[in-house]
């Protein structure tokens, strides 16, 4: 009895070593819009005849995330993240405003459902770590930190998030650490798809794949560095350089794709600043994309099922800024700051343009965006906030207006 006992303790003891090694958590949001403009096709093509059109409302599941991770010693870890977004999975249709209201089946990998991280990791110190497998390219403010906690308004910033993939996961090989008041990280990864690239999205569907693998005929470097001098403030730059075009499959010998390697160059700098009951976060994001001229001729003209394909010139530069500021007023009050809740009033702006130089004298005046936000985030427990906010967009003369309400509940935090 003494050894079956004996057997049972190291068992259990065995059982809780494995699980405080393993971390579980997530984060989601349930989102509701209620849009007060018109959502027809043509509403940027005939804008008079749209500005009476009734207004329209959606509940929607952007995001339910479930992260795992495991450490196994030694300096050996491993995280994964699925992600399962609009709450479905396998295919979905979608109306490409862009292609004159076509409706079409979504080509992401995976449908619905997205394997976001999946890495090894081995840290020889905290300065020096290694990650290979997929992973989270970090450049931009809402890519490196994209969870519903991090920013205010019901959707992630609009500017980054249709200027540049988010959340932006590629696979490849990751060198990061922190030493003192930095912290670095630069990665390989496989390079964009050019075929992938729109007029109204810049870059934002590069990061797909259509095929059950990603593409990796070219490669792209992305960096970025933190600082951490200042209490409560940390500043951010990252950028990212890689070609484009040709990252195809298969691969051209010959032709337009061959020729042209569409060059992509982003620069980023954002900060985050938490003191005095404020926080305070601001980015600013510009790109270039060389060869934009020539991305409309290069889908496979001999196949028309091909998924590799253009309907719209592409912008060779675009552009996101933004700022948004909050103040917990619950901090003034001394219950409020015993129970650790908060409530936010918070104020954003920002600008950001995917078609921000005109591509063979085409224009798309309506892609000028400068979108204002207002609104509440109230947290009665650390994970999770209820958020609501109205906001316009602002669109250059000629064009309507769009004012919305947003509403959501969201949460983020590791339940292990």
């Amino acid at each position: 009895m003494k050894s079956i006992a004996t057997a049972l303790l190291a068992c259990c003891a065995l059982t809780v070593s494995a699980q405080s090694r393993l971390s579980v958590g997530g984060y989601g949001e349930v989102n509701y819009s209620r849009n007060f403009y018109s959502d027809h096709v043509s509403r940027y093509s005939q804008p008079d005849e749209h500005k009476d059109d009734p207004t329209h409302g959606r509940f929607d599941i952007p995001h339910a995330v479930i992260y795992l991770g495991y450490d196994f010693g030694k300096g050996w870890t491993f995280g994964t993240e699925i992600e399962f977004e609009h709450g479905g999975v396998g295919l979905a249709y979608e109306k490409e405003d862009e292609e004159g209201g076509e409706w079409e089946q979504e080509t992401e990998k995976g449908g619905e459902v997205e394997l976001e991280q999946f890495w090894i990791q081995k840290s020889f110190a905290e300065w020096a770590n290694i990650r290979a497998g997929h992973i989270v390219v970090p450049v931009g403010l809402n890519n490196a930190h994209h969870e519903p906690l991090n920013y205010f308004t019901v959707y992630r910033p609009e500017g980054e998030n249709t200027i540049l993939p988010s959340t932006w996961h590629q696979t490849g090989i990751s060198l990061w650490g922190r030493y003192g008041d930095f912290r670095y990280e630069v990665q390989l990864v496989a390079g964009l798809n050019a075929d992938q690239f729109t007029n109204v999205g810049w870059i934002h569907k590069g990061h797909k794949s259509p095929t059950e693998f990603d593409v990796a005929n070219k490669y792209g470097v992305a960096l970025r560095l933190d600082n951490y001098t200042v209490p409560g403030l940390r500043i951010g730059l990252s950028g990212y350089y890689g070609h484009s075009i040709g990252n195809t499959y298969p691969a051209e010998k010959e032709g337009l794709s061959a020729k042209y390697n569409g060059r992509v160059a982003i620069g980023a700098i954002d900060m985050t600043y938490k003191a005095h009951n404020w926080i305070v976060r601001g980015q600013a994001d510009y790109g270039y994309l060389g060869s934009a001229d020539q991305l409309k001729y290069m889908y496979n003209r001999k196949n028309s099922k091909s998924p590799f394909k253009h309907s719209a010139f592409v912008s060779s530069h675009a552009y996101a800024v933004g700022i948004e500021a909050g103040y917990d007023v619950m901090a003034l009050i001394p219950k409020a700051r015993e129970s650790k809740e908060h409530l936010y009033l918070f104020g954003r702006y920002e600008a950001y343009n995917p078609y921000a130089s005109a591509t063979k004298n085409t224009h798309y005046d309506y892609t000028e965006v400068k979108r204002m936000a207002v609104g509440v985030n109230y947290m009665p427990v650390k994970e999770i906030v209820i958020k609501a906010e109205y906001t316009q967009r602002f669109l250059k003369s000629g064009y309507n207006n769009e004012p919305a309400l947003n509403f959501s509940v969201a949460y983020a935090g590791f339940f292990h």
